[in-house]
C-alpha cells in the first residue's frame, strides 16, 4: 500500500504542475459563449456553450452552440464572455458551417489572446486536457442568471486521446477528457496548450459505460477559419515542458562547458610545451653564445700571450719603441680577453612575459554592427511561435537598430517590453561574449499584465542614448518590471548571431515603440 500511495505520488508529481502554466495561458483566451433569445421585449431563452480566441476579436465555438442566432438574428442575441475582467461583450455571427458543427463569432470592446494550433496528429494514450464551462458546474455553482455573464475561468478537466472517428462525415477525435453540456466549442488542447480540436458531443454512459468525448479535428477547423478566410496561428514544434527544456538547457551548459574547460586545459598544455621548448631552444642558444664567448676570450688571451712574448723579443733585438706598442697591445688584449671572460653568459634562461592584451576580442569586435541571427531549437523553447531568422544592428552603447535604447544588466544587454495590446512581456538580451540574441515571453494573466504597464510608465527611455546616467536608470526602471514577472518565461527563443551579408535586409527585432 506505501509503494502504491508513493507511485501515485511521484505520478501527479510527474505530471501535473509541468505544464500547468501553458494550459493557464491558453485559457486567457477561452470564453463562454451564451445565447439570449427574446420576444416581444422577454427573454423566452437561454443557451451557453464554449469558445475559443482565433484572433484578438474573434472567436471558433460549435455551431449548435448559436443555431438559433443564425436561424433568427434579429431575436437572439450572442454574447462573448472572457475568462477574465469584468464585463462581457456581444457578440457577431460571421461565418456559420451546420455540418462541420462551426461557427465563427466577432466581438468589440476588449482584445483577447489569442490560441495557437498544433496541427500534428495525436498519439493513442497522450494527455489531452479540455477547457471550458460545463453546464453541470454552473448549476452547481451559479447563484442567479446574471452569472452566466460574469467572467469567470474555464473548467479544467484532462484525459487521454483514444483515436479518429468519422461524425457525420466530419474527422473527429475520441478523447477520455470529462466535458459536460456547456463545455460545447471549447478547446480540446495537448499538454502545451495547443490546440488539437474544439469539443463538440459527448457519449451518453448507460448501464456503467465508460463516456468518451468528440472534438472537430484540427484539419477541419482549419478549412472552416481557410473558407471564412480568418488567419490563426499554428506551430509543428514539439512538445517540450519548460522544465524538461530547462534541464535540457543546463545539461547543454554543462557539456559546453566541460569542453570549454577541456579546451582551456588542452590549450594550456599545448601552451606549456611551447614554453618548454622555447625554453630548450632558448638554452641550447644561450650555451652556444657562452662558448663562442669563452672561445673569443681565449683567443684574446693566445695573441696577448703572443703580443708580450713578441715585446721581449723586440726588447731583446734592441728595438725598443716596437716592444712597447706591441707590449701594451698584448697587455691590453690580455685585460680583454679577461673582461670578456668574466662576463660570459650564464646558462640561466627566461622567457618574457607578453603584457596583458587589453584590446576588445575578436569575438566582442565582430558583435558590432549587423548580425543576422538565427534560431538555436536547443537552446530554445519553441512552444507557440515560428521563429524566424532576425537581423540586428547592434552599437557598442547599446542601441538597437538605431532607434532603441538597451541597458547593460551584468554581462549582457537588456530591454523589456510592455505592450498595450498583448498579455505578452517579452525580455530582449543580447550578449556580447557569445553573440546571441535572446527573447523570453511571459504569457500573464490580466491582472499581471496591469502591474506590469504600471511599472512600465516610469520607462521614459524609447530612443537611443549615450549618456551613462540615463541608461543606468533605465536599468533600475527594468529592474522593478523584472522583479514582477514570473520565476520563468512560458517560451524562450534563443538566436546564434553572426555578421550579415552586405546584402541582408535591415533587421525586425522588436522595438520598445510601445
Amino acid at each position: 500500500m506505501i509503494r502504491l500511495i508513493l507511485f501515485l505520488a511521484m505520478l501527479i508529481t510527474a505530471t501535473a504542475p509541468a505544464r500547468a502554466d501553458d494550459i493557464s495561458a491558453a485559457a486567457r483566451g477561452v470564453v463562454r459563449v451564451v445565447t439570449i433569445a427574446s420576444a416581444e421585449g422577454e427573454v423566452v431563452g437561454f443557451g451557453h456553450g464554449s469558445g475559443f480566441a482565433v484572433s484578438p476579436n474573434r472567436i471558433v465555438t460549435n455551431a449548435h452552440v448559436v443555431e438559433l442566432a443564425a436561424r433568427y438574428p434579429d431575436n437572439v442575441v450572442i454574447g462573448v464572455v472572457p475568462s477574465e475582467g469584468d464585463k462581457s461583450y456581444q457578440g457577431k455571427l460571421i461565418a456559420y458551417d451546420a455540418q462541420r458543427d462551426l461557427a465563427l463569432i466577432e466581438f468589440t470592446g476588449t482584445r483577447l489572446p489569442p490560441l495557437t494550433f498544433y496541427p500534428g496528429a495525436a498519439t493513442d494514450g497522450e494527455a489531452v486536457i479540455a477547457l471550458g464551462y460545463p453546464g453541470n458546474v454552473d448549476v452547481a455553482t451559479a447563484q442567479s442568471a446574471a452569472d452566466f455573464i460574469k467572467p469567470l475561468g474555464p473548467v479544467r478537466s484532462q484525459g487521454g486521446f483514444s483515436g479518429t472517428r468519422k461524425l457525420t462525415g466530419v474527422d473527429v477525435l475520441l478523447h477520455t477528457a470529462g466535458i459536460a453540456r456547456g463545455n460545447s466549442g471549447g478547446p480540446l488542447l495537448d499538454i502545451c496548450g495547443r490546440v488539437i480540436g474544439a469539443n463538440s458531443a459527448i457519449t451518453k454512459a448507460e448501464e456503467g459505460d465508460s463516456s468518451f468525448g468528440f472534438a472537430v479535428a484540427n484539419s477541419e477547423i482549419a478549412a472552416f477559419l481557410k473558407e471564412a478566410k480568418q488567419s490563426f496561428a499554428q506551430t509543428s514544434a514539439p512538445c517540450i515542458s519548460a522544465e524538461e527544456r530547462l534541464r535540457q538547457g543546463q545539461d547543454a551548459q554543462v557539456r559546453s562547458a566541460e569542453a570549454r574547460a577541456a579546451d582551456a586545459q588542452a590549450a594550456a598544455m599545448r601552451e606549456a610545451l611551447q614554453r618548454e621548448v622555447a625554453l630548450d631552444k632558448a638554452r641550447i642558444e644561450a650555451e652556444r653564445r657562452r662558448e663562442n664567448v669563452i672561445a673569443i676570450a681565449g683567443l684574446l688571451l693566445v695573441i696577448g700571450a703572443l703580443g708580450i712574448g713578441g715585446a721581449g723579443i723586440l726588447e731583446s733585438r734592441r728595438r725598443r719603441q716596437g716592444a712597447i706598442w706591441t707590449g701594451a697591445a698584448g697587455v691590453l688584449l690580455i685585460i680583454a680577453a679577461a673582461v670578456v671572460f668574466l662576463t660570459r653568459p650564464y646558462g640561466d634562461v627566461t622567457l618574457a612575459v607578453p603584457p596583458p592584451d587589453t584590446a576588445p576580442s575578436a569575438t566582442v569586435q565582430a558583435s558590432f554592427g549587423k548580425m543576422l541571427c538565427r534560431i538555436a531549437p536547443d537552446r530554445s523553447r519553441i512552444n507557440l511561435s515560428n521563429p524566424a531568422d532576425v537581423t540586428i544592428d547592434w552599437q557598442p552603447d547599446g542601441c538597437m537598430n538605431g532607434r532603441t535604447q538597451y541597458a547593460e544588466n551584468g554581462a549582457k544587454w537588456e530591454r523589456i517590453l510592455v505592450p498595450n495590446d498583448e498579455q505578452t512581456v517579452s525580455v530582449l538580451e543580447y550578449d556580447l561574449a557569445t553573440r546571441s540574441y535572446s527573447e523570453s515571453r511571459y504569457l500573464l494573466s490580466a491582472a499581471q499584465m496591469k502591474k506590469a504597464r504600471s511599472l512600465r510608465g516610469a520607462v521614459k527611455q524609447k530612443a537611443c542614448t549615450t549618456s551613462e546616467a540615463e541608461r543606468q536608470l533605465l536599468s533600475r526602471q527594468q529592474t522593478a518590471i523584472r522583479a514582477a514577472l514570473p520565476a520563468r518565461p512560458d517560451e524562450w527563443l534563443v538566436y546564434d548571431c553572426a555578421p550579415a551579408p552586405a546584402d541582408t535586409p535591415k533587421g525586425a527585432a522588436p522595438s520598445a515603440a510601445s
